[in-house]
C-alpha cells in the first residue's frame, strides 16, 4: 500500500523522538497502535459486512433461477404427456366401477339381437343407379374362368430355372 521502507522508517522515529521526547514516546507509540488496532477492526467488519451481502445477493439470485426452474417444471408436469397417458391407463384398469354411465347401462342390460329393416324402394333404386354407371356395390375381386384345354393340346409347362454354371 504504502511504499515506506526500512530507511524512511528509521527517519521517522528519529523525527518523532526529537519532537515528542523520550519520556512521552512510549505513551504515544501504545495511542497509534490501538488506533490501528481499530482502524484494521473497522477494515475486517466492513469487508465481513460487504463479503456477506455479496452472498445474499447470489442466495436471492440462486432462490430467484430455483424458483424460476421449479415453476417450469411444474408446467411441463401438469401438461406432461406422460402423466395424463398415465392416469388414462390407470383409469381403463380400473375394472371393479365402469367409467361413465352409457357403459354402466350397456354393461347391465341384457343383448337382444336385432333383425335388419326391409328394404325400401329407395334401396333398389340406389342399387339400380349402380348398376347402370357399371359401379359395384361392393368392392370384390372379379374371379375370370381360364378355357378348358382341348383334348388334344397337352397343358404347357412351367419355365423351369436351370442353375447356369460358370465353366
Amino acid at each position: 500500500m504504502f511504499d515506506i521502507g526500512w530507511s524512511e522508517l528509521v527517519v521517522i522515529a528519529v523525527v518523532a523522538l526529537i519532537a515528542i521526547g523520550p519520556k512521552e514516546l512510549p505513551g504515544v507509540l501504545r495511542m497509534v497502535g490501538q488506533w490501528m488496532g481499530k482502524a484494521r477492526k473497522m477494515a475486517s467488519e466492513f469487508q465481513g459486512q460487504f463479503q456477506e451481502a455479496m452472498r445474499e445477493a447470489e442466495m436471492a439470485d440462486l432462490k430467484k433461477s430455483f424458483d424460476e426452474v421449479r415453476e417450469a417444471a411444474t408446467g411441463i408436469t401438469s401438461g406432461n404427456i406422460m402423466t395424463s397417458l398415465h392416469k388414462d391407463v390407470s383409469d381403463a384398469l380400473q375394472i371393479d366401477k365402469p367409467v361413465d354411465a352409457q357403459v354402466a347401462s350397456a354393461i347391465d342390460a341384457p343383448v337382444t339381437p336385432t333383425t335388419p329393416a326391409p328394404p325400401t324402394p329407395e334401396t333398389f333404386v340406389e342399387a339400380e343407379t349402380h348398376a347402370a354407371a357399371g359401379e359395384p356395390l361392393a368392392i370384390t375381386s372379379e374371379v375370370k374362368p381360364e378355357p378348358a384345354p382341348a383334348q388334344d393340346e397337352t397343358p404347357p409347362q412351367p419355365d423351369v430355372l436351370k442353375d447356369a454354371r460358370a465353366s
